[in-house]
């Protein structure tokens, strides 16, 4: 299942570090090659309560395996598009199933581990995520670099062909258990403001995060002035340091969940702004990106946790099931926003949409951030009655 994730994550970003070697061979603008990014983001973001819905009642190894199947076809016929429709309708195909491999991965790697280890098991799943903005960016960047962009999209074809196998040779069968919680009972949820507020804060967060990192490969290529292979090697760095990272966003987020998140917005905002100050720099630049991954891969767990720690069974599946959506509605409105601005004014202005999204967003946690209630009269009745009851047990 780590696997299959980091296959379709690859799949979803391995475009950004080849956009400009598109946008050079179809005859397009670099703001409408972010397409490829922004449009399966937002197929992501609109089918996914949908696309979980209708596969709800299938086998769960079924699913897992006709997802990754998907997009190994996704993947060949990108390879051989002839134009920049063909690839678009190619790249926007498996958008429509990507949310269904995480929500039933999620579920899936839960059940299979046991109560006791579904914790560990989540984590193994989420790593193919965090590999994969390590590897997989590069690694397509990499190969466009070595051979050509096809060659990206053939490599991506095969990372989920072999997740397709291991699923199906190696994965138990999973039949769906109809004693479930029912989909009513988890819906309640979306009554609460409370939520929905999480959830805009959320999107803002990979809104703002994707609004430069969508168009990083072209930010280093006309800003740091960095050639193929060493927009690969920066990518590289960029993702490695984020491991480290992802594991310490996890550790301070054990410990305090509210101070991390906004902690992590903070130097988020400042590292975009030092990357606007010394872009130009080579040597400054390789050290801020290796800071600025570090930070940035911890956002998706950062954007994660804020959204879902104080949410419980059986709601938590369901608002698990929409987090693709709206993280993919932020990636959409990122990209989207950064390719106006790159339009209008030029690459090195992009920075200026990340930081008021981040700011935004850190506002809104001031909102999000639970709040103490004071007792009711409803409340106090309910503690009076309940110290009534256990007096008349001491008595009796």
């Amino acid at each position: 299942m780590a696997l299959g994730a980091f296959g379709i994550i690859t799949t979803e970003f391995g475009v950004i570090g080849i956009l400009p070697d598109l946008a050079k061979e179809f005859h397009i603008s670099i703001d409408t090659a972010g397409w490829l990014l922004s449009a399966f983001a937002l197929t992501v973001a609109l089918a996914g309560p949908f696309t979980n819905m209708l596969t709800a009642k299938l086998n769960r190894k079924f699913v897992m395996c006709l997802v990754l199947g998907i997009f190994v076809l996704s993947n060949l016929l990108s390879a051989v598009a002839s134009n920049f429709t063909v690839l678009m309708i190619a790249r926007i195909l498996p958008a429509f199933l990507h949310p269904v491999f995480w929500a039933v991965a999620m579920t899936a790697a839960a059940k299979q581990a046991g109560p006791k280890d579904a914790p560990k098991a989540i984590a193994i799943v989420m790593g193919g995520l965090s590999v994969a903005t390590v590897l997989g960016v590069p690694l397509t960047t990499y190969m466009a670099d070595l051979f050509n962009w096809r060659a990206s999209f053939i490599v991506s074809a095969a990372i989920n062909l072999l997740a397709f196998g291991a699923l199906y040779f190696f994965a138990p069968s999973m039949p769906v258990n109809e004693s479930q919680a029912s989909p009513a009972s988890q819906v309640k949820i979306l009554r609460s403001v409370h939520l929905w507020v999480k959830l805009l804060a959320s999107t803002i967060i990979l809104a703002g995060m994707f609004a430069t990192y969508g168009y990083l490969a072209e930010y280093l290529d006309k800003i740091s002035h960095m050639n193929g292979a060493q927009i690969s090697i920066m990518l590289l760095v960029f993702g490695g340091t984020g491991i480290l990272g992802n594991w310490l966003t996890g550790i301070a987020l054990s410990k305090n969940i509210t101070l991390t998140v906004r902690l992590a917005l903070i130097l988020l905002v400042v590292m975009h702004i030092l990357a606007y100050q010394f872009g130009g720099y080579f040597v400054p630049m390789v050290i801020i990106l290796s800071i600025w991954g570090f930070i940035h891969t911890g956002g998706f767990l950062v954007a994660n946790l804020h959204l879902t720690h104080d949410i419980k069974e059986p709601a938590l599946d369901f608002v698990n099931s929409l987090l693709p959506s709206f993280f993919n509605a932020g990636i959409t409105i990122g990209t989207l926003l950064g390719g106006f601005v790159i339009a209008r004014y030029g690459i090195h202005e992009v920075i200026w949409m990340t930081v008021p999204l981040l700011l935004l967003s850190l506002g809104l946690t001031f909102i999000t951030a639970p709040v103490k209630r004071t007792a009711g009269k409803a409340d106090v009745v309910k503690l009076q009655q309940t110290k009534v009851g256990e007096m008349a047990a001491i008595a009796e």
